[in-house]
């Protein structure tokens, strides 16, 4: 795969990564594929990044200022996908605002407005700073919104166990977010109050498949009834994260438990790492989504 450029071609928008890291790294090649989506910068701070040096070997242009070299480009981007800390996103969100570039944020910064493409799509015409929350939050928010709407849930845990090797630094800088921002998510969508998440960091040789656990207390739980709701939503958020799987769902005495496994089906991270491939999947489709409303309002069609 090579790169294009085809940033003004007619049915595209324009679309830069900031961060090199492994999540903006799997971004890049999910966005080299789309048929919407033109790639125009990566931006890092670190010449020697490794994400960098592969971005510069497939032609895509690279910078090393971070998010002074997306401010500077000739044309605003459309749309830039934040993949480098919580920390930095709010001074993202304030130099990219007068430009009125769409910004996706797939750090746990708690600022824009929380996205999961199979619930709340429509938000996306309406915020310009969407949050991705988190992949732990990508993978169980789909299925706990559809269980509470069936059924009286009084407590969720939420426990994400990921590779080691798929967690890169920016995470580890942001561990504490992460579970507050998932949590969050979890309250917002469900309207459960009492929440808990929990993130484990698996050192495991061969790595572990990312998996996301819910426990859940509740009324009238039925192996059954839980069996109807999170086939349903599994297989929504499987049309955009071809690696979603159930892999346990059942309920006795108004106890509930689900768990999920993500593979990524990318070609630059392993398939242990479903924790990047979900969130990047889901953040590519609420690009795909803004594209196709913002083209179909100007009239453009693509072939």
């Amino acid at each position: 795969m090579t790169y294009d450029d085809n940033r003004t071609a007619p049915g595209r928008l324009s679309v830069a990564v900031l961060g090199a890291g492994l999540i903006g790294i799997d971004l890049m090649t999910k966005v080299l594929r789309s048929d919407r989506l033109d790639l125009g910068l990566v931006a890092g701070r670190d010449e020697a990044t490794s994400g960098l040096r592969q971005a510069a070997q497939l032609g895509v242009p690279v910078a090393t200022g971070g998010i002074g070299s997306i401010v500077a480009a000739e044309r605003p981007f459309d749309v830039v996908f934040d993949a480098t800390s919580a920390s930095a996103h709010a001074e993202h969100v304030a130099r990219l605002a007068p430009l009125g570039t769409m910004l996706i944020d797939l750090t746990p910064s708690k600022q824009g407005r929380m996205i999961f493409p199979t619930v709340n799509r429509a938000d996306i015409a309406t915020h310009r700073d969407l949050s991705m929350v988190s992949c732990g939050g990508q993978a169980a928010v789909p299925i706990l919104r559809a269980i509470t709407q069936v059924h009286r849930i009084d407590y969720i845990e939420v426990v994400t166990t990921a590779a080691t090797l798929s967690i890169g630094h920016g995470t580890r800088m942001n561990l504490d977010e992460y579970v507050e921002t998932t949590q969050d998510a979890v309250r917002t969508f469900t309207g459960v109050s009492d929440v808990k998440a929990i993130l484990n960091i698996s050192p495991a040789r061969p790595p572990a498949t990312f998996r996301v656990a819910m426990s859940l207390l509740g009324e009238d739980l039925t192996t059954e009834s839980l069996r109807s709701v999170v086939a349903g939503a599994a297989a929504e958020v499987r049309s955009f994260a071809r690696g979603f799987e159930v892999k346990a769902c059942s309920a006795d005495d108004g106890k509930g438990f689900v768990a999920v496994e993500v593979t990524s089906s990318g070609d630059r991270i392993p398939r242990y790492a479903g924790n990047l491939d979900i969130i990047n999947s889901a953040a590519l489709l609420v690009a795909e989504s803004y594209a196709a409303d913002r083209l179909s309002t100007a009239g453009v069609v693509n072939s």
